[in-house]
């Protein structure tokens, strides 16, 4: 068997930063930043169901005889409310860990 051929090579790499202007996406990086550090689309999401567990629990009372799947429809709904309320009080520093902000 040959043996492996080995090369050098050189090569020649800039390393010096190319400043190009201004970033022309600046301002929606900071409405990015402003919308995810004022938690919009979780806090909407969670008004949300809010208000679908408000009138599901609302048509399951005025109902005369409830079934045993309409029963098991609201205990669901409602046991999740309590997930997706644990959820959302619990990830408020989780993002900032994630991306290094937050020591």
């Amino acid at each position: 068997m040959d043996a492996p051929i080995k090369k050098k090579i050189d090569l020649e790499v800039e390393v010096t930063p190319n400043n190009i202007g201004v970033n022309p996406y600046q301002k929606w990086v900071h409405l990015a930043k402003t919308i995810d550090a004022w938690r919009i689309f979780p806090r909407v999401f969670v008004g949300v169901y809010i208000y679908l567990l408000y009138e599901v629990v609302i048509w399951f009372m005025t109902l005369e005889e409830p079934n045993l799947e309409q029963a098991g429809l609201v205990s669901v709904i409602v046991g999740a409310m309590a997930a997706v309320f644990g959820i959302y009080a619990g990830t408020s520093g989780q993002s900032k860990k994630f991306k290094g902000e937050e020591g």
